[in-house]
């Protein structure tokens, strides 16, 4: 495994390597936040307090990753990802609270499961293995591919995305039918 803290453009550029196909990348939008909403709820307990500040481990993994996030050298791309992976804890922090055991972990294993069905049924588009089977940092760098794509799409960091395809290649919809070999 190669070191977690690469910049970002390193980083991005290995995890783009395993996402070209746009089907796949399509299934990343929803199946990326499905995965961190379910971590998010499945660490949402127990819940501890600490000068007067509730805490969970969802909340202390959140402050982990978003340190992380923001010091891979591209600043404005580590905030955005930090708001949307916050906006997941958040939201997951809501559906955990005052649920009975059962259905906090029907929340929090339901969407896991479904996130990562979503995630292979794109690999399969692709043709190729998802990227943390190489290295687990592709974990953590899904998140943040997902939302410089959308952030592309709104015509943001064209020179960051232009060097990311530089080095990866430009994205194309694979021939089933008649699939290249990797």
């Amino acid at each position: 495994m190669a070191s977690p803290f690469r910049p970002a453009i390193a980083l991005l550029a290995q995890y783009a390597q395993y996402h070209r196909d746009r089907r796949n990348i399509v299934t990343h939008f929803v199946g990326i936040p499905m995965i961190v909403f379910a971590v998010g709820v499945l660490l949402a307990r127990p819940g501890f307090t600490l000068g007067g500040l509730g805490l969970t481990p969802a909340w202390l993994a959140f402050a982990l990753v978003a340190a992380w996030y923001l010091t891979r050298g591209q600043f404005g791309l580590g905030v955005a990802v930090s708001a949307g992976v916050g906006l997941l804890m958040a939201l997951a922090h809501r559906a955990a609270a005052g649920s009975g055991t059962g259905e906090w972990l029907a929340w929090g294993l339901g969407f896991f499961v479904a996130g990562w069905l979503i995630q292979f049924v794109g690999h399969y588009y692709e043709g190729r293995k998802p990227a943390f089977a190489d290295d687990l940092v592709g974990l953590l760098v899904g998140p943040m591919f997902v939302v410089l794509e959308l952030l592309a799409m709104l015509g943001l960091f064209k020179a960051l995305v232009g060097e990311i395809e530089r080095r990866a290649g430009p994205t194309v919809i694979r021939d089933l039918a008649h699939p290249a070999t990797r």
